[in-house]
């Protein structure tokens, strides 16, 4: 798979270099969360149609999920990710276009394209500098009354689960990029061409689901 050269953010320069790395061990080290994660994809990209954007597609998790009728658009600003997600084409039955792009600057994605836009526990990687610019590009994309879906990770209010997670949150920021005290809903409840029109939990109160509509 070619990857080309991208205008990534600088403040993201820090997390491709880490993905360099993570790449080759991610599946490997994201099992145990894997195993509760396979549950959730189906229900969470099988009802999508039209053309679909994933941000942020990884290593190709949710690939085989799409239905058939889906043109998936597939984005990661990590080469090494791309080419891991590459390796999974044949487990799809959608129609899929590998694109290297930063989420904050899909130069080469155009405005007014998409049904649907999903990603999941991308907002909780990025620099909290980027997070009103990422979703902006998710706005820009979307057609006028496009859908969104992101799944974020945040921390627990519940006390026994907000210790566990201190426990890994070094480790998470460190392989990952991820932290639990991002505040994506709020940056996309300001976000003034996007509707928030649910808000739930998958799990506790740790894997939030947020779902909108841009306006028309």
């Amino acid at each position: 798979m070619k990857i080309k050269a991208l205008n990534l953010h600088e403040l993201n320069l820090l997390n491709q270099k880490r993905y360099a790395v993570t790449a080759w061990l991610y599946d490997l080290l994201d099992y145990p969360w894997e195993r509760q994660y396979r549950k959730w994809r189906p229900g969470l990209v099988g009802d999508m149609s039209g053309e679909v954007l994933e941000a942020g597609i990884g290593t190709g998790r949710n690939l085989k999920y799409y239905q058939p009728g889906v043109n998936l658009t597939a984005v990661d600003f990590s080469p090494a990710m791309l080419r891991r997600a590459s390796k999974r084409c044949n487990e799809a039955s959608c129609t899929v276009r590998f694109v290297h792009e930063d989420a904050c600057r899909m130069e080469s994605v155009p405005s007014d394209h998409y049904d649907w836009l999903v990603s999941f526990f991308l907002c909780c990687v990025l620099p909290d500098e980027l997070q009103d610019q990422a979703i902006a590009e998710f706005a820009r994309v979307l057609k006028p009354g496009g859908r969104f879906r992101l799944l974020e990770m945040k921390y627990s209010d519940i006390p026994q689960l907000r210790k566990r997670q201190d426990r890994f949150a070094r480790f998470v920021e460190k392989v990952y990029g991820a932290r639990f005290d991002r505040r994506t809903l709020a940056h996309v409840q300001s976000n003034p061409d996007l509707i928030v029109t649910g808000i739930r939990y998958v799990k506790h109160d740790t894997y939030q689901l947020i779902e909108g509509v841009r306006k028309k």
